[in-house]
């Protein structure tokens, strides 16, 4: 490819150039047939924007607070997996290029997973991301047919073992399984908030049903995530299903936005639907595997810019201008047309 990447797209062709198959597989692939993985990113071009004309936009603030946090845009970096593959500097890279936000899975043996979170609150953290969609690990199978090995977790050495073998082709289920666990429930997040101080999100929440047990469980956010598409295939896409989420939550917490963020359009739609921030991954991994920490500040950068740009063609000089009736989704337009 000629020239400076002017787009994510660009920087995933600059990745699949970087690194070996068996990688590159790893980060693009989804579950079996790959449905919802495309359906993610189809998504966002059935929903139109409307724009407002005549608005003074000579100047635009796309800051927002995140948790209390201010922010310089509602953007956040989401809970990735392995960014060594991608990067020698790995999550290192990640975090000096962006405000990076870690995650916490909570493992079989609950010692662990104290200590995980004792770490967090040793380091600094602002908040434990509980990834709830994981009781067994989604049949990935580019992986399968790659044989793909699952690199050593230097965040556990001495503590649990890493070391699985399968004869299914890739190792990384076999891992799952010796690791996640699939007994997993409401009540645990009662636990979780017994050791620590920290505010709790649940990530993995698509319905209205498990957002409301959410807000009963005492949950300080919300993110409405399919996994990036590598969990359930044929799970509704995350921008399909942001607004029944964010209507059975009633403001009580804020909901974040998950799931095939390319464009900062894609941004102002998820905003528009009542999301508080989006969270990217693949897009951060691309930066990373063509240019390391550089890759990651032009990527986000680069979202930044354009989200920027949609609000001001759209009239809107802050993110709280940006309303439910700056957009239309493909629903609403079927129902205008009968």
């Amino acid at each position: 490819m000629a020239g400076e990447p002017v787009n994510v797209n660009e920087f995933q062709e600059l990745a699949r150039q970087a690194l070996p198959k068996m990688y590159y597989d790893y980060y693009t692939g989804g579950a079996e047939d790959q449905h919802t993985l495309k359906e993610n990113v189809e998504s966002f071009p059935r929903i139109i924007i409307r724009p407002r004309i005549l608005v003074d936009v000579s100047k635009i603030d796309m800051s927002t607070t995140i948790l209390g946090h201010k922010t310089s845009a509602p953007i956040m970096i989401a809970p990735t997996a392995k960014h060594k593959l991608a990067h020698h500097e790995g999550e290192v890279a990640t975090a000096r290029g962006a405000a990076a936000c870690d995650v916490i899975m909570v493992y079989k043996r609950r010692d662990i997973t104290a200590l995980m979170v004792r770490r967090a609150e040793k380091n600094g953290f602002g908040a434990i991301i509980l990834t709830a969609d994981t009781p067994r690990l989604g049949r990935r199978e580019a992986d399968i047919k790659n044989k793909m090995i699952a690199p050593q977790l230097k965040n556990f050495e001495g503590l649990i073992s890493t070391e699985y073998v399968s004869d299914k082709g890739s190792n990384i289920e076999a891992l799952a399984a010796g690791t996640f666990d699939a007994s997993l429930c409401w009540k645990d997040i009662e636990w979780l908030k017994s050791i620590t101080k920290l505010p709790i999100l649940i990530k993995g929440i698509l319905t209205s049903e498990d957002a409301i047990k959410a807000i009963e469980a005492g949950v300080a956010g919300i993110i409405v995530s399919n996994h990036g598409a590598r969990q359930l295939d044929y799970a509704p896409t995350t921008i399909s299903v942001l607004e029944e989420v964010v209507h059975a939550v009633q403001g009580k917490v804020p909901v974040f936005f998950d799931g095939g963020v390319r464009r900062g359009t894609d941004i102002f739609k998820a905003l528009a639907l009542g999301a508080k921030a989006v969270l990217i991954g693949r897009a951060v991994i691309y930066g990373l595997a063509a240019k390391g920490e550089l890759g990651v500040k032009q990527v986000i950068q680069m979202l930044k810019d354009e989200f920027e740009l949609t609000m001001a063609l759209s009239g809107c000089c802050s993110v709280d201008d940006i309303t439910r009736s700056h957009v239309k989704t493909e629903k609403e337009r079927f129902i205008c047309r009968m």
